[in-house]
């Protein structure tokens, strides 16, 4: 599909481009960043190239992962968050925030906006948040985002060559009232 452009309140969600691949190598220094997710570390201008030039256009392109650079209304690049398709349905949704950019909810603005645009217009059923234990701030923007915690998942990550357990948690389309493309029967 052809990238889409979102806006909320305070932002500007669209593709990233060749145009942001200087503010996305900045971003990326951010020794959090390279901790807590899985971008390679240490983190190289060629790594920006390849993700705004081939990974971001490709993901649209063949609808497995919806990325979305956080813009600012000046331009600046607040953060970058993705949906990835991991099933029929089932979509994973991946963010982080710029270093300088980070508490003030810009974060959380947009995973509820594109956690709503993926059930309306991409018919998911089921978001995945996941994130390595520990990651308490990535917790925090799941939850005020509205996802569910289902719990802790042993081994699930691959962080640079070392597997990690992680964090589980969910949003489905009941959680925001929207309907759901397929029937849900929760358990008893």
């Amino acid at each position: 599909m052809e990238p889409v452009t979102l806006t909320t309140d305070r932002l500007v969600l669209r593709t990233v481009g060749p145009q942001d691949i200087e503010a996305v190598y900045a971003a990326a220094q951010d020794p959090d960043i390279q901790r807590w997710t899985t971008i390679p570390s240490p983190y190289l201008l060629e790594h920006a190239r390849n993700f705004a030039e081939q990974a971001v256009p490709d993901g649209w392109a063949n609808d497995s992962m919806f990325t979305f650079g956080l813009f600012l209304p000046d331009g600046d690049l607040a953060g970058i968050l993705g949906v990835t398709m991991i099933s029929l349905g089932v979509g994973e949704i991946g963010f982080w925030g710029a270093k300088e950019h980070r508490g003030h909810g810009y974060v959380t603005e947009a995973a509820v906006a594109v956690s709503h645009w993926a059930f309306t217009e991409r018919a998911v059923d089921r978001l995945e948040w996941r994130a390595e234990v520990g990651n308490t701030a990535s917790r925090a923007v799941a939850r005020r985002a509205g996802y569910t915690m289902e719990g802790t998942l042993r081994s699930a990550i691959n962080n640079n060559g070392v597997r990690r357990d992680c964090w589980i948690a969910s949003l489905l389309p009941s959680d925001l009232t929207l309907p759901s493309t397929s029937p849900y029967l929760p358990a008893p």
